[in-house]
């Protein structure tokens, strides 16, 4: 009988073995730098087809076999990975070598831990040495890991080696599993170890050929020179109007070292660093790319904007937006729900969709997304490996917190000593101690600046200040509109953004108007950006966007064009992103940014009222002048933020040397639910569900779409998430559904507000309903 390796569709082992070489054939073209790595050698990729050939063979049991195909069975929840181990104890092989490959073989669908406890000590008990009695529900029908290892079809297995693989195996019988995943649990592997980074990128690359090859993806796309041409058709056309490239653009496509880029708000970084990849790519030709934003917002529009240009003409896309949730979820789906017998789990071809953001060879992410890895979450195997090699682009640098910048430091020192990655950091405002920071991460780097004649060209802004509160001088902007201009308006809090717009919306009807800021739900937010990219193309005069209000959310990587800006006092390089969304393309002459100086209370909740008092000493003396002199801006932020505050100073060290010290328990196989939480607890925000999109969320859910679902929530803060829960404008509901026809039911515990939520407005803070239900 044929031995079946997966149900619904019903795929053969040898088919589903092949499937997975075929991702690890790409893999092996697309990550040549693993052979350059310590202690490694070509030899790499023949330990990992081997890993693949091996893996799943214990599926090759009887009662595995009837589960798949529907039939009744005593399968009793084994461990199919667990039967596959005698068959690589009775291959040839140094014995050294032998044991990693059982320990990758062993651990590619459970956390050892989980493996040990739940399905081997609670499983197998020791009885002179032998494992004796499947803890089953009849104590009398105990059975041995040995008697249960007999059920598997071996003769069908050495046949399957032989005619398939050239691979000659006589005899396989029953190992000691205990022995191997107890002693790894007591002594992981730790990078101090010589065959650490072996054990991990071995195990990384596994799983990256089961979860693709399960997936029947049949292509992973790389960068090719054409990939490239982009850049060509962007300088002729240049050329063509008498314009060429910037000088730091094309010294950028020079240089094969590390850079550091300083340079004006709109001159062109995004493409300074493409050219900087083209050149690596012409020496290298293969490595991931990670563009590097910092907040989920700014991704959206970058995603937009690069595979606009790289991805109009490829079949396959090569860029790519890592969702936050999606690799959890294409993680739990193939550890807990690949082999489930349903009718409403994910179909094949509907995971492929998934899965174009995974395979591509140019990803848009948060900082986020990569520092998970160094804390050990699931999958982090697979993410490290993926980071051999590859180019980490970080763009709006100077916009992180002290306790993120100190992470952000350590993955640069991580990954550019351990892992060949080359870093290009891109920034119009970093203050010099922290850049001298990144300097020391990334070892030898090449510094690239806009020259000063470009920052004299890109003279466009003149700053006035203006007494008083933004909010009791809405007049000055209502003048401006009624001139037609395009008007930006940016407060410090979504409160004050909410009654603003409200206010001007109400006199301006018929204009077109945006409100942006953090407390739309995802899919919101999204319609918002996408209207605003819309009107900056000026495909349509009647969607022109007339009047944007927002709060510090359109500072980052929104390719905007205003005439003038509003804007409530804020530490001055907040103020310098939001100017950067005025007179961007400089066809506007020298554009107004009007600083009101007065700061509501609230402020000083988000931004150091020293750091905001020493900002308008700045622009008091650039007003004198007359306009913002650019190549003062470093010397301006300087003066502001001259040394490290002692309370971030604290918070960045103590940070770093965590995270320095977390490292040395990174071990593979194992994930740490201590490390995980440590994660998680630093983001301020907790997502919660508005009651009024309850049967929308519920709607996704019994789709299995939970991405879809989880963009229907808001973020708010941990502050105000303790007080509305205490007060109960939250609670915790759970939604149960079906997940299988044995009738299992799959919760899902969610937060859900009473507050009011409004798509054009967002969360209301200061409005709620009535519960829909007491019963919650």
């Amino acid at each position: 009988m044929t031995i079946l390796a997966k149900s619904e569709p019903q795929i053969t082992l040898v088919e589903h073995i092949e499937d997975c070489l075929k991702i690890y054939n790409f893999l092996k073209k697309q990550f040549t730098k693993i052979e350059i790595l310590p202690n490694f050698s070509p030899v790499f990729w023949d330990w990992l087809k081997l890993c693949v050939i091996f893996h799943d063979l214990g599926k090759a049991h009887s009662e595995f076999q009837k589960l798949l195909r529907g039939e009744a069975n005593e399968w009793n929840g084994q461990r199919h990975e667990l039967f596959s181990l005698p068959f690589l104890e009775a291959f040839e092989v140094n014995k050294e070598l032998k044991h990693i490959l059982k320990l990758v073989v062993a651990g590619h669908h459970r956390d050892f831990a989980k493996l040990f406890h739940k399905y081997i000590d609670g499983f197998y008990e020791e009885n002179d040495n032998v494992f004796g009695g499947l803890m089953g529900l009849d104590e009398n029908k105990k059975i041995s890991f040995e008697d249960s290892f007999a059920m598997v079809d071996k003769k069908g297995i050495y046949t399957l080696l032989k005619e398939n693989y050239e691979i000659s195996i006589t005899k396989a019988s029953s190992i000691q599993i205990q022995n191997l995943v107890k002693s790894y649990l007591n002594k992981p592997f730790d990078n101090a170890q010589q065959n650490y980074w072996l054990l991990l990128l071995l195990f990384g690359g596994l799983k990256h050929c089961d979860h693709l090859g399960s997936a029947k993806v049949d292509f992973i796309p790389c960068l090719e020179d054409s990939d490239f041409n982009f850049l060509n058709d962007k300088r002729n056309k240049l050329l063509v109007n008498g314009f060429d490239f910037y000088a730091h653009q094309k010294e950028c496509a020079l240089i094969n070292t590390n850079i550091i880029l300083t340079a004006p708000t709109g001159s062109g970084k995004t493409e300074s660093a493409f050219l900087w990849l083209k050149n690596q790519f012409s020496i290298n030709q293969t490595g991931r790319i990670f563009y590097i934003l910092p907040f989920t917002a700014s991704i959206n529009a970058m995603y937009e904007r690069i595979s606009n240009e790289i991805d109009k003409e490829n079949k396959y896309p090569k860029v790519g937006m890592l969702h936050g949730k999606l690799s959890n979820y294409l993680n739990e789906y193939f550890e807990d729900y690949q082999y489930t017998v349903s009718d409403k789990k994910e179909k094949i071809k509907e995971l492929k969709n998934k899965f174009k953001h995974i395979t591509t060879p140019i990803k848009v992410v948060t900082p986020f997304q990569l520092l998970k890895h160094l804390f050990g979450l699931k999958g982090f195997e697979q993410g490290l490996f993926e980071w051999v090699g590859s180019y980490f682009i970080f763009d709006e640098i100077h916009a992180y917190s002290p306790d993120v910048f100190a992470q952000i430091k350590v993955l640069l020192e991580f990954a550019t000593k351990y892992l060949h990655v080359k870093v290009m950091v891109m920034t119009a405002t970093l203050p010099s101690f922290l850049k001298t920071e990144i300097e020391q991460a990334i070892g030898d780097f090449t510094q690239i600046k806009a020259s000063d004649e470009l920052y004299t060209a890109f003279r466009r802004h003149k700053v006035i200040l203006k007494d008083g509160f933004l909010a009791d001088n809405l007049s000055f902007i209502q003048a401006d509109i009624d001139e037609n201009k395009r008007v930006l308006v940016v407060c410090n809090t979504v409160a004050q953004s909410q009654s603003i717009y409200n206010i001007l919306k109400q006199k301006n009807e018929t204009i077109n108007s945006v409100l942006l800021h953090g407390s739309f739900n995802g899919f919101d937010r999204n319609r918002q950006e996408q209207i605003l990219l819309k009107s900056a193309k000026h495909e349509d005069i009647n969607q022109e966007v007339r009047l944007l209000v927002g709060t510090q959310a359109i500072e980052v990587s929104l390719d905007i064009d205003f005439d003038v800006i509003y804007t409530e006092p804020a530490p001055i390089d907040a103020l310098i992103q939001r100017f950067g969304r005025v007179n961007r393309k400089r066809k506007k002459g020298i554009s107004p940014c009007i600083v009101f100086r007065q700061n509501n209370e609230s402020d000083f909740y988000i931004y150091n009222q020293e750091v905001i008092e020493r900002t308008i000493k700045v622009f008091e003396n650039a007003e004198n002048q007359g306009i913002i002199d650019e190549k003062m801006l470093q010397t301006y932020i300087d003066f502001v933020y001259p040394v490290w505050d002692k309370n971030d100073k604290v918070k960045f060290d103590t940070t770093y040397d965590s995270l320095k010290t977390a490292l040395n328990f990174l071990n593979p196989l194992l994930n740490s639910k201590q490390t995980e939480e440590n994660f998680y607890k630093q983001f301020d925000g907790i997502k919660i569900l508005p009651q009024s999109l309850k049967p929308k969320f519920e709607m996704y859910l019994q789709k299995f779409d939970f991405i879809a679902a989880e963009s229907l929530k808001v973020q708010i803060r941990k502050q105000r998430f303790a007080g509305w829960i205490n007060d109960d404008f939250i609670r915790k509901n759970t939604f149960s559904f079906e997940k299988n026809k044995k009738g299992e039911l799959l919760n899902i515990v969610y937060f859900e507000t009473n507050k009011k939520y409004d798509e054009e407005i967002g969360l209301l803070k200061d409005e709620n309903d009535s519960w829909n239900s007491e019963i919650l």
